[in-house]
């Protein structure tokens, strides 16, 4: 994934509400911009750090620019907008770069399944049946381990949506949930436990049931994002 146009860069001054973030031009304009992450982006920003957005000229919007990419303070990048995950996991998928994925027929995105009325990211169809699969972003890192870890908050979504495919699982119905690696300098990934015992507990349960569960890397820098290696994932620490 090319970002066209260009990110522009900037000096992170804070970020809050959310959804929000101050950031510092080079020519001491400052801005702010749009943050489009929900999470607690624990460990992947650095106040004074710098940052990449990509700007709109769409006067409907009420802010310029969106946070993309954040400079961490282990001196990592990390794409901090979530909604990328999906584009990025959809064009790795066309280009057989998933490799446990690849030979699929058919791609429909936002199905809706499951008794608590979830939408899974990607029904993929084989020969010899569906593929449910879910995507997560993976941002969190720490100092000194090449180990990322899923989730950075509390996620009771994020569980709802590993019991919804222990359930096809059970059924024989090929479910996966896949990490969307989202971070530099990254080897291997595992479950926050230390941040949520419930969602951690759920995918060892969800493995357990047949699962699938894998993690792919993305290389990126200012120019683009591409997932180009398979990770491991370390269910116990």
């Amino acid at each position: 994934m090319r970002f066209s146009p260009a990110l522009e860069q900037g000096r992170l001054l804070r970020r809050y509400k959310r959804f929000l973030a101050d950031i510092e031009l080079a020519s001491g304009e400052q801005l702010t911009i749009h943050c489009p992450n929900t999470g607690s982006m624990l460990n992947c920003m650095l106040e004074g750090g710098q940052v990449w957005f990509s700007r709109s000229n769409d006067p409907k919007r009420k802010l310029p620019g969106t946070w993309e990419i954040s400079e961490t303070p282990q001196g990592r990048l990390a794409c901090v907008n979530t909604g990328r995950a999906n584009a990025l996991v959809e064009e790795a998928l066309h280009a057989g770069v998933i490799r446990e994925l690849a030979g699929f027929t058919g791609l429909k995105r936002e199905v809706a399944y499951g008794e608590e009325r979830s939408r899974v990211d990607f029904r993929l169809e084989f020969a010899d049946g569906p593929a449910y699969v879910e995507v997560k972003s993976v941002t969190l890192g720490y100092p000194d381990s090449s180990v990322a870890a899923f989730p950075d908050a509390v996620t009771q979504r994020g569980a709802k949506h590993l019991r919804e495919l222990a359930a096809l699982a059970r059924q024989g119905i090929r479910a996966v949930q896949l990490y969307c690696v989202n971070l530099t300098g990254v080897d291997a990934v595992r479950p926050a436990e230390e941040i949520d015992a419930a969602y951690s507990q759920a995918l060892r349960a969800a493995v357990a049931d047949g699962v699938e569960v894998l993690a792919y890397g993305a290389r990126l820098d200012a120019g683009q994002i591409v997932i180009d290696r398979p990770l491991p994932v370390l269910l116990n620490r």
